[in-house]
């Protein structure tokens, strides 16, 4: 008898005689972890972003862009990345050429223009599929219009997040947003600037990747006022 057969032998030995049944994950989920107001979520969501060195401002779908533009101009940036066949994108492009911001766009593949986006973007806008209040962090879902690179490479990291997807738990966020029935090449989970421990055991922020991370919650002041009605009926 070899040594994969001896392997084998064992685990075959000590194999269960019924099997275990899946532990009741959405029960125990309901019981420890309850769904609480859009603002609440929302105001975890932005303590835990802050706590890991992300910048965090409330905006509305009518005055986002404005913020954007003021992010940028404190740090005197005049280009932009965006996803131009996105809405998002689209909007801010057009809204941020008359302050004079340049946005291009991610068409053209890596190998075309890598020296460009490494030594002359200074800074991206993506969107977030979705966010967790329980751990302060960003769900990304990279795809051809804004890939993965855009989010890894410019120094600053401008993320525009929707509070109505912002979720409770990872648990509820994968459930919610249909996760089991499909996912991108790669699903970013963020929590801040980039950082490393491998400095002397110190934790350094900004060592590789982005050493910003602007994060722009979205909510229209009717959604909160309601979800506050609601709550209070």
């Amino acid at each position: 008898m070899n040594a994969r057969e001896q392997i084998l032998g064992r685990l075959r030995a000590h194999r269960p005689a019924a099997p275990v049944s899946a532990p009741e994950v959405a029960a125990w989920y309901a019981a420890h972890r309850p769904v609480t107001p859009m603002a609440e979520r929302v105001e975890r969501l932005c303590a835990g972003l802050e706590l890991a060195h992300a910048e965090v401002h409330r905006v509305t779908p009518e005055n986002w862009v404005d913020r954007l533009a003021e992010v940028l101009q404190a740090r005197a940036l005049t280009t932009l990345l965006v996803g131009r066949d996105t809405a998002h994108g689209a909007r801010a492009a057009e809204a941020l050429a008359a302050r004079g911001v340049m946005c291009p766009g991610y068409g053209q593949a890596i190998e075309h223009w890598k020296e460009r986006l490494f030594h002359e973007v200074p800074a991206a806008l993506t969107a977030a599929r979705a966010a967790i209040a329980e751990t302060g962090t960003l769900v990304l879902w990279p795809d051809a219009r804004e890939p993965r690179l855009m989010s890894l490479v410019p120094p600053v990291h401008v993320v525009l997040v929707d509070a109505a997807r912002v979720y409770d738990t990872f648990y509820e966020a994968m459930g919610a947003d249909g996760w089991a029935h499909g996912l991108p090449t790669n699903a970013l989970l963020v929590s801040g600037p980039s950082k490393t421990a491998d400095i002397q055991q110190t934790l350094a922020y900004g060592a590789h990747g982005p050493r910003e991370l602007v994060v722009l919650v979205c909510a229209a002041d009717t959604e909160t006022e309601a979800e506050a009605e609601g709550a209070g009926a």
